[in-house]
């Protein structure tokens, strides 16, 4: 071989194999960066630089025919790392009896059980990044149960303590999991969430209460920190004084713990859109990808409004021609919001007002308020599902050993109303939110179920009326 051509070939070695290195290493840190944080406390930066020397070290084990510790080969870093890429699941019977392709995503299949562990974590990874919450800080949040659930389990991941004010009528297990998890619970009595002991204000109080008992003096702060209301802002004059001795001598919240908190922190999951870039960088992009962008629609119904409003705009920034469409639960005003531009339930007429306007045996969906997330949300249009359809919905797909909560329920429900509007032929896709476990003492429990008039009798999908009438 000829000098120069030597000289060429170990030339075009060294391009390849520097690109090739450099590639490693950019994956290396990539993957190993995920979650760790630059902060200035000592536990944080010493975490950020001992991974940094673990993707170093992996590269290095790569390169000696070893296994790295960062490119995991389907390994998950802890609990965290195993939130979302959920699967997309074709539901088998919907499609058969509709003639569309209807798939469910997942996310009962994430560790903490619901779709809420994605919010859960980039609340608190925002918060973390921006020092509203420290390690050793509490954080606090007005719960229907899966988001309290989600919230406990990340927190203790991250080194937090965990708040949760349960609505007392929400299902008992909900409360037993977050203790077990070590969150402390507060049930609260159903009130709009105007009145200051609505579940929501609850959280609120308790993260300030938290930020008094470790600053130790009195803190002085307008009450729109407490009620994201018109009522409470037009009280903007009056000021709430919090001290750590009130706490230690009264509070059944102080009472809940053992020493003292690194700050609270509200996650506030209704109006934080951290809740909806969690699904539009990380739901919404796996279902384009899972689809290969062919799909001709979304459903889900909204509780905080951020799985719909993520999704929706993450799927028709890629295609506008993709339809979205709210699937909205009894008592809930959502359905004449997108139908009608105002927010209205018939249980809000005068004279027909409930002590709990939710009249509904579904969780976690169904709101008479407009969120900052839902208002990003883009809707072609909305249905109304029942309580009935949504029990005998879970009841039909146990059929295929589907076991599904109320909300994943209802959802199904939406995906064939939307089905029978668009016709035979197209590919939609729904939010399977969490499993039936976490429902047993209300939505699977046959006494509940026939106290409220609610007993499963369907053989087929005849509840759902129209086509499937004489199925």
């Amino acid at each position: 071989m000829e000098p120069s051509s030597s000289r060429a070939a170990t030339t075009a070695f060294v391009a390849t194999t520097t690109v090739v290195l450099a590639m490693v290493l950019l994956i290396n840190t990539r993957c190993c960066r995920k979650g760790s944080y630059a902060k200035a406390d000592g536990d944080a930066q010493l975490r950020f630089e001992s991974t940094r020397k673990g993707c170093i070290a992996g590269l290095a084990n790569w390169l000696w025919g070893g296994k790295s510790s960062c490119v995991n080969n389907g390994v998950k870093d802890g609990v965290i790392g195993a939130i979302g890429n959920t699967p997309l699941i074709r539901i088998r019977s919907l499609s058969e009896a509709t003639g569309c392709e209807i798939f469910g995503k997942a996310e009962f299949l994430n560790p903490g059980g619901s779709v809420k562990d994605r919010v859960a974590v980039k609340m608190i990874e925002e918060a973390l990044q921006s020092g509203d919450l420290q390690v050793g800080g509490l954080v606090t949040e007005g719960s229907a149960g899966s988001t309290g659930v989600s919230l406990a389990m990340v927190a203790s991941a991250y080194g937090c303590k965990c708040f949760v004010a349960l609505p007392d009528d929400a299902a008992l297990e909900k409360s037993q999991i977050l203790e077990a998890l070590g969150a402390t619970v507060e049930r609260v009595r159903p009130v709009s969430i105007t009145h200051k002991d609505h579940f929501v204000n609850v959280a609120r109080r308790r993260a300030l209460e938290a930020q008094a008992n470790s600053r130790q003096d009195t803190i002085d702060l307008c009450p729109s920190y407490l009620l994201e209301t018109s009522e409470a802002i037009s009280r903007g004059t009056e000021r709430l004084l919090l001290h750590k001795k009130v706490h230690e001598n009264g509070s059944h919240f102080a009472r809940g713990f053992d020493g003292k908190f690194q700050g609270g922190y509200f996650a506030n999951q209704f109006e934080n859109l951290a809740n909806f870039r969690a699904h539009y960088e990380g739901t919404g992009p796996e279902i384009w990808k899972q689809t290969g962008g062919h799909l001709d629609a979304f459903v889900a119904a909204a509780g905080t409004g951020g799985t719909l409003a993520g999704i929706s705009c993450y799927l028709k920034k890629q295609n506008a021609g993709i339809k979205c469409y709210l699937i909205d639960p009894p008592g809930s005003g959502l359905f004449n919001r997108v139908t009608r531009g105002v927010m209205y339930a018939r249980e809000e007429a005068e004279g027909k007002r409930l002590k709990n306007p939710f009249d509904t045996i579904t969780e976690g969906i169904g709101i008479n308020r407009l969120t900052e997330n839902f208002k990003l949300a883009q809707l072609d249009g909305a249905f109304r599902g029942s309580d009935r359809e949504a029990v005998e919905m879970s009841r039909f797909l146990l059929k295929e050993g589907l076991f599904l909560g109320s909300s994943s329920a209802m959802n199904c429900v939406g995906a064939v109303r939307v089905a029978e509007l668009l016709g035979p032929g197209h590919t939609i896709v729904t939010i399977l939110c969490d499993g039936g476990a976490r429902h047993l003492s209300k939505f699977h429990n046959p006494d509940y179920l026939a106290a409220h008039g609610l007993a499963p009798s369907a053989k087929g999908l005849e509840f759902l009326g129209g086509k499937f009438a004489d199925s």
